[in-house]
């Protein structure tokens, strides 16, 4: 799916997705071509939590919380110094 077929699906909710195919371009965007629905949740706290643990359980797979209120699907790319390691992601404000 893609980012405009799943707020068609699923509106105005909070989602954990997985993304399955995915590049970072060249202004640190992530820009996920093709993604699932992995789970659907209540608020932003229960899918923050849900997040944690589905990371924590598949650290090799690149799963993020969203809500599709948001029309375009902005996660940019940050380098981390310390205990995470050098790489990680999260959604634009």
């Amino acid at each position: 799916m893609n980012w405009q077929s799943v707020r068609e699906a699923y509106p105005n909710q909070w989602l954990i997705i997985e993304a399955i195919n995915a590049y970072t371009n060249p202004d640190h965007l992530r820009v996920i071509d093709q993604l699932r629905v992995v789970e659907q949740c209540s608020d932003g706290t229960s899918a923050f939590q849900r997040y944690r643990v589905l990371h924590t359980e598949y650290p090799e797979r690149e799963f993020y919380f969203v809500r599709t209120s948001r029309k375009v699907l902005k996660i940019r790319e940050v380098q981390w110094l310390g205990v995470r390691g050098i790489h990680a992601a999260y959604p634009e404000r």
